[in-house]
């Protein structure tokens, strides 16, 4: 008798879940919570210095768009 392939999937990410647990720990912060707040840096970084200029660049956007 040959089992379902749903049960064999089963079976696979079980014994994924599994292999993962027994990894040890990568580091304190993983990888994506460092990019994430990395790039939280840098765009307020930009809107502070640049923020004058970028009103204007969405304001004459937004302008264009209303009258061609």
């Amino acid at each position: 008798m040959s089992s379902s392939p749903t049960s064999r999937i089963a079976a696979r990410l079980q014994a994924r879940a599994l292999a993962a647990r027994s990894e040890p720990d990568r580091g304190d912060i993983p990888g994506w919570v460092l990019i994430t707040i990395m790039t939280a840096g840098l765009v307020t970084l930009i809107w502070g210095v640049a923020n004058e200029q970028l009103k204007d660049i969405l304001t004459h956007a937004l302008n264009s768009v209303k009258s061609p």
